[in-house]
């Protein structure tokens, strides 16, 4: 078993930059491929970005693709998002999660989720 908690989370000006970072502990990280979902209040959870278990394979959703990364450095067991020209839509709750099997963007393929970080983009 893994266990994920996120941070990096906070409140920037659109256009500015978060790098959001996902720390696992417990089983080896290298183990899982890793993805980052997000909710707004009052919506679904939605897909953000995955990352392989070699790092080599990434996943976008359209609304993020081009603005943010996901990367991994297994090392120091964390899987990193870079947001970078942020908007007001993309505030929101934003939760890392490991992949198990199955669709990479639904998120019935995620396990062991971690608590989640705040991120408000002002317009």
């Amino acid at each position: 078993q893994v266990q994920l908690v996120e941070s990096g989370g906070g409140l920037v000006q659109a256009g500015g930059s978060l790098r959001l970072s996902c720390a696992a502990s417990g089983r080896a990280f290298s183990d899982y491929a890793v993805g980052w979902f997000r909710q707004a209040p009052g919506k679904e959870r939605d897909f953000v970005a995955r990352i392989s278990r070699s790092g080599a394979y990434t996943n976008y959703a359209v609304s993020v693709k081009g603005r943010f990364t996901i990367s991994r450095d297994d090392a120091k067991n964390i899987v990193y998002l870079q947001m970078n020209t942020l908007k007001p839509e993309d505030t929101a709750v934003y939760y890392c999660a490991s992949h198990y099997s199955g669709t990479y963007d639904q998120s019935i393929s995620y396990a062991n989720w971690g608590q989640g970080t705040q991120v408000t983009v002002s317009s």
